[in-house]
């Protein structure tokens, strides 16, 4: 099995920066994207960020410009860096990995998700 832990969430005021981490383990022979995603109250969980093995990457348009997502292979551990956060951005943060495991398997996993609050 694969489990993703995430860690990082928190309160901070509109304008802070939180940074993010989901680190990868067990059964894994190759991470072919890790992502991550969010979902407010009441709303669909949403694409933040993309990051593939290779290091592309790509942003949902309402984070671009002020979140980074980065990746560190030999970790297994995916970052997402959140500057000049604002109260829309609150949401429970989601890690995602699309995993190819020993046994030739490949699934796609998600961790158990974090809270992010930036209250107005």
């Amino acid at each position: 099995q694969v489990q993703l832990v995430e860690s990082g969430g928190g309160l901070v005021q509109a304008g802070g920066s939180l940074r993010l981490s989901c680190a990868a383990s067990g059964s894994i022979f190759y991470i072919y994207y890790m992502a991550w995603y969010r979902q407010a109250p009441g709303k669909q969980r949403d694409l933040v960020a993309r990051i593939t093995s290779g290091g592309s990457t790509n942003y949902a348009d309402s984070v671009k410009g002020r979140f980074t997502i980065s990746r560190d292979n030999a970790k297994n551990t995916v970052y997402l860096q959140m500057n000049n956060l604002k109260p829309e951005d609150t949401a429970v943060y989601y890690c995602n990995a699309d995993v190819s495991t020993n046994w030739g398997g490949r699934s796609g996993y998600w961790g158990q998700g974090t809270q992010v609050t930036v209250p107005s």
